[in-house]
């Protein structure tokens, strides 16, 4: 059972707050997320076409840093089971986001994972 102090779980987050420095800051050191961030327009492309309504940069910066993150699980690292990716995307959103936000991460997850089953 994953708890909060999972060792996964807190790997995530600090990726989720260096994304997040990142967006507001392109100066953040890229060390842990470098990865992601070579991936960017490819992940922004793939969150802009599931929620077309909600252009990449008018995203609360801390939904899209979370988008971020699971979609480049979700797209570029297999080692890593779909359900656990949106399991932890929706509660990150939970405990970082505001109260519509686990709703959004799961709904745009689903597409996107619907669209890359196709």
């Amino acid at each position: 059972m994953k708890t909060p102090s999972d060792p996964r779980h807190k790997l995530r987050e600090t990726k989720l707050k260096s994304l997040y420095a990142y967006s507001v800051s392109s100066k953040q050191k890229l060390s842990n997320i470098s990865k992601i961030v070579s991936h960017l327009p490819a992940i922004d492309d793939h969150i802009g076409q599931a929620a077309p309504e909600w252009p990449v940069l008018q995203i609360n910066k801390i939904d899209l840093a979370i988008l971020r993150l699971s979609v480049y699980e979700l797209l570029f690292d297999s080692s890593i089971p779909y359900k656990v990716t949106i399991d932890e995307a929706v509660e990150l959103a939970k405990t970082y986001g505001s109260e519509s936000s686990p709703a959004f991460v799961n709904g745009v997850l689903g597409t996107i994972l619907k669209t890359k089953n196709k």
